[in-house]
């Protein structure tokens, strides 16, 4: 897995769900996606299990650590040095919110918070390089909803070295920025809708790649999750967003006709 580190360096390299339910949220996404999610039962890992697809990491899930946050999927973002890449996000404006700390032999995390308030997590590859797979089921696109697009593009252009562009926006489908690391496009940015409580702050979301929308979306609801948006079209191909049984929110995407 030593190529991961660097072609996944300024790039999604993980994502894992923090749950109140943490099995619960295995069987429920075991069922949707077919992952088989094992516990690590080494201590150190608190209960942390790696989901694999067809024998490949695709995601983590794992019991929530701060009892009084809602469950929430986190992104991660690869580098090669985690100590500088907290310098850059405080010199950029973000905070940090758990410095640099080693996960076992598998490498280094650390938690950020960017100027938006929207968490944002890095990884340092030791012995676990991220991603194994792609494809149905396994993570797909990355997304940001905030209150500030203007200051996030700026912020994640800054820190990751990224570039962007922005799609005009209609009446159904706000302005939508993309972002791009070595012209590779890696995440998506959208201004948060302001119907949304002033409570909720700017959020990252995972979406899982589905090559049929609307048979996964009422999958993910017959086995207990809640419509966020419904299968939609958009340029690029065919979403939908829900949460889980347990409350933390994630798309399904489909790119192509």
């Amino acid at each position: 897995m030593a190529e991961t580190t660097t072609t996944l360096t300024n790039k999604v390299a993980w994502v894992d769900l923090a749950s109140k339910d943490a099995a619960g949220s295995r069987t429920f996404y075991s069922s949707l996606f077919g992952w088989d999610a094992q516990v690590n039962p080494d201590p150190q890992y608190g209960g942390y299990a790696l989901a694999k697809l067809d024998g490949r990491d695709v995601a983590g899930i794992g019991p929530a650590q701060d009892p009084s946050a809602p469950p929430a999927w986190s992104i991660y973002i690869g580098t090669e040095d985690i100590a500088d890449l907290a310098r850059r996000i405080q010199a950029a404006g973000g905070t940090v919110i758990a410095p640099p700390f080693p996960v076992g032999d598998q490498g280094q995390m650390a938690v950020f918070q960017d100027p938006t308030g929207a968490f944002i997590s890095g990884w340092q590859t030791a012995q676990m390089g991220g991603f194994q797979t792609s494809g149905e089921g396994a993570f797909a696109w990355a997304e940001l909803n905030t209150r500030a697009i203007d200051q996030a593009q700026s912020f994640y252009e800054t820190v990751f070295g990224w570039t962007h562009d922005t799609m005009d926006g209609s009446v159904a489908m706000p302005p939508y920025t993309t972002f791009y690391a070595s012209g590779e496009r890696v995440a998506g940015a959208m201004p948060m809708d302001e119907a949304m409580p002033p409570n909720i702050p700017s959020y990252w979301m995972p979406y899982f790649a589905a090559s049929d929308v609307d048979a996964a979306f009422d999958r993910a609801r017959a086995l207990g999750a809640q419509e966020m948006v419904a299968p939609t079209d958009f340029p690029q191909g065919r979403f939908a967003v829900v949460s889980d049984p347990d409350g933390a929110m994630f798309g399904l995407i489909r790119f192509g006709g």
